[in-house]
């Protein structure tokens, strides 16, 4: 099948609004052309997969497809962030990335996907002071296990937000640390859901995490030290 002829079955499924799927085909031909793309993956028939598909598939959850204020976490590539952006359009989305090389390739492949709702922020998420409690959604994808990555989220969310995390198969010791960081900063697990966003795709989860309650002033920590000395159970 034809990445165009791909990109229009997953607006189908997926009812993605005119322009994107055209959108998504810009990002595909810059990742797979452009030297300077974050990724390994440069074929276009397996990226239009493991990339785009892999980030629609969220849009199966109420909490993506209704959120408004998006940042997604060590956006790299853009995936989930831009392909969100595309489907979203209603939907402000900050791309955090620390590394500015990433960050060109961002900005680059925003201005060539003509998206008007995507900002690239160049910092830490540790350290945005501007994002403190202002996103209704959370994204972040092969980026750090998930107690690390609820620490980085909570303090951005509002109350009711949401963080999804893409992660491959499930790991009982990765998740029961987890429930731990989310406990510590106010989340708290709501779903694991398994996922096939193409034919053949397996052990593909994304983990739903709501905040409840408010994060401790004490989160976020200095830089670095989430993933140095992340909230585990046994702490």
């Amino acid at each position: 099948m034809s990445v165009g002829r791909r990109l229009e079955e997953l607006g189908a499924r997926y009812d993605l609004p005119p322009g994107a799927a055209g959108a998504l085909g810009h990002l595909i031909a810059l990742i797979c052309a452009d030297p300077a793309a974050p990724t390994a993956v440069r074929d276009p028939a397996t990226a239009v997969d493991a990339h785009v598909a892999d980030a629609l598939v969220a849009l199966e959850l109420t909490q993506v497809r209704e959120a408004r204020q998006i940042a997604d976490l060590g956006s790299g590539a853009g995936f989930p962030g831009l392909v969100l952006a595309a489907a979203l359009p209603a939907a402000s989305v900050a791309l955090v990335e620390a590394n500015r090389r990433k960050c060109d390739f961002l900005e680059r492949a925003a201005a060539e996907m003509d998206l008007g709702n995507a900002v690239v922020v160049a910092e830490r998420a540790e350290s945005w002071a501007g994002g403190s409690a202002s996103r209704d959604l959370v994204t972040a994808r092969a980026v750090a296990p998930l107690a690390v990555l609820v620490e980085y989220a909570a303090p951005l969310l509002v109350e009711g937000g949401a963080l999804v995390a893409w992660k491959g198969r499930r790991d009982a010791g990765e998740e029961t640390d987890g429930a731990a960081a989310a406990t510590a900063t106010g989340l708290e697990l709501a779903e694991v859901r398994r996922v096939r966003p193409w034919e053949g795709a397996e052990h593909l989860h994304l983990h739903l995490y709501l905040k409840v309650g408010l994060t401790p002033n004490h989160f976020p920590r200095r830089p670095g030290i989430a993933s140095k000395r992340p909230l585990r159970a046994s702490t």
